[in-house]
């Protein structure tokens, strides 16, 4: 659900001629990264409110069992948003420090196309997919 709302702001548009990673590049991806870090933060808010107005005690042990089970699935996804804001956090870092659009293993640019879809990454496409076939293989 989230991974879509940062949709709301519009894909960038190169100018013809346009330096990868221009200030307006970079002002683009802070903004989509802010906003989404604040939608995560209003859904933290907002889950543990309902999770504490929702606490009741249960005298039937399968109605307790499903509550408990409830929570710890709302817990474990409010563990992975907080774990994505500390993501986005670091991301914005990289911005400021002007390494942001770059692949980490072997420095080529990620890409715009790919970096709307996911604001986040930080390997290119090629690295990610050698990534993921390494952890396939290590699963075995």
């Amino acid at each position: 659900m989230l991974q879509e709302e940062h949709k709301q702001v519009a894909p960038y548009k190169p100018k013809k001629g346009e330096e990868y990673m221009s200030p307006s590049q970079l002002a683009h991806f802070r903004k989509i990264l802010e906003d989404l870090k604040i939608e995560l933060g209003q859904e933290i808010d907002r889950a543990v409110h309902t999770m504490q107005d929702e606490a009741t005690v249960f005298a039937d042990p399968n109605d307790r069992a499903s509550q408990e089970s409830d929570m710890t699935l709302e817990l474990r996804n409010r563990d992975r948003e907080r774990k994505l804001i500390k993501k986005i956090d670091e991301i914005i870092a990289k911005i400021d420090a002007g390494d942001y659009g770059y692949c980490e293993s072997c420095g080529i640019e990620i890409g715009l196309k790919r970096l709307e879809a996911r604001p986040t990454a930080t390997l290119c496409i090629d690295c990610k997919t050698l990534d993921e076939i390494r952890e396939k293989q290590m699963a075995k």
